[in-house]
């Protein structure tokens, strides 16, 4: 097992990344101080439950925790104000309190609902995240927590970090292809940000990623937590560095919204903002980055080019409700050279709009 750490001060906590971490959920909770006097919660979807929730649930009661569960639908659906609503509910009527904790166990879209009932009830409560997901890796760390708005993405949220992060990596062998390859277009983005060596063994080894290889996997995971700690532990609530991890997402999020949070899994929409993102970079003189993005995208099977149906004027639309977007210009993260990228503030929506139009070119002439 490795064990990373994210630097917060008295908001500090571990990240666990290894085989059969859930059997030993209920012991990690009692190294943490997680109570056994008061109920919790697990919050998990329908296609995480039937495969994971009894381990979880049989380790917590052999420890002597007590925990009710709710279950939602599987997809981004789930990140609303609505299902929020419902769970909120079964927080309230198995009578948490101060002292519960919430626990998130599944992907993305679980960490952030389950996340944000932990940080909004009774104005905040512990909260434990267990990613199953390889696109988790980036989410269940750094406690960004949200819920979706039909006109906007994570509009609705909060920072509330985790006591811990449980990241058994037997779970993953669960995963489709197609969640496979979004998840790791996050490990990648974290090697564009800050890491070119491990942005190229992201490229040589996507084979292995895709087949899900133990070993190969644990150390892109390891490698991809431990550069998103780094980041949270400079700058937590985004205060200036810590905008880097966005690269991709601004276009990203809009296609995401356009797509009705169901067309495009988020690492999917991520990977045609990185694409967007390289391409504006050229826009701006970094030659070269275009090409070699794409080629990393494409070997695990991402796209990288916006669909000819997909609404330039509706993507630029979704861009303009975003945080990132201020008077009529936009804030990108914009990459410098692979493995290094920088913060721009500036940038015109006309060369946005023509970065998206190039996007939905590419792919009609591919």
């Amino acid at each position: 097992m490795k064990t990373l750490q994210v630097h917060l001060g008295e908001r500090s906590y571990p990240i666990y990344i290894g085989r059969d971490l859930l059997s030993k959920a209920g012991t990690y909770c009692e190294e943490r101080g997680i109570t056994r006097k008061s109920r919790h919660l697990i919050v998990t979807d329908e296609s995480v439950a039937p495969h994971y929730l009894e381990r979880v649930q049989s380790s917590l009661a052999e420890a002597g925790y007590d925990a009710a569960v709710h279950i939602v639908p599987a997809g981004e659906g789930s990140k609303s104000l609505k299902v929020y609503e419902e769970v909120m509910t079964t927080a309230i009527s198995s009578r948490l309190d101060r002292s519960s904790a919430v626990f998130a166990l599944g992907g993305g879209v679980v960490g952030d609902l389950a996340g944000f009932v932990a940080a909004s009830y009774m104005r905040g409560i512990t909260f434990v995240q267990i990613p199953t997901t390889i696109l988790a890796h980036d989410s269940s760390v750094g406690g960004k927590v949200a819920v979706n708005h039909p006109l906007a993405k994570n509009m609705i949220g909060a920072f509330h970090q985790p006591v811990m992060v449980l990241y058994d990596v037997d779970t993953l062998t669960t995963l489709p292809p197609r969640e496979v390859s979004a998840g790791l277009a996050e490990m990648v983005k974290h090697g564009l940000i800050l890491d070119r060596d491990f942005a190229y063994w992201c490229l040589e080894h996507a084979d292995d990623l895709l087949a899900l290889d133990a070993d190969t996997l644990t150390y892109g995971l390891e490698r991809g937590c431990a550069i998103k700690a780094e980041v949270v532990s400079s700058d937590e609530r985004e205060s200036g560095w810590r905008a880097v991890l966005n690269l991709g997402h601004t276009i990203g999020h809009a296609v995401e919204a356009v797509g009705g949070y169901g067309r495009f899994l988020h690492g999917e929409a991520i990977a045609i903002g990185m694409a967007g993102s390289a391409m504006l970079a050229e826009e701006l003189g970094r030659s070269g980055l275009y090409d070699e993005t794409v080629k990393m995208l494409q070997a695990i099977q991402l796209p990288v080019t916006l669909p000819g149906d997909v609404s330039v004027d509706e993507v630029m639309e979704a861009m303009q409700h975003d945080k990132k977007f201020s008077e009529g210009q936009m804030v990108f993260i914009v990459p410098e050279e692979i493995g290094r990228v920088s913060i721009v503030k500036d940038v015109p929506v006309t060369v946005v709009r023509s970065v998206v139009e190039r996007l939905q070119k590419e792919g009609i002439k591919g």
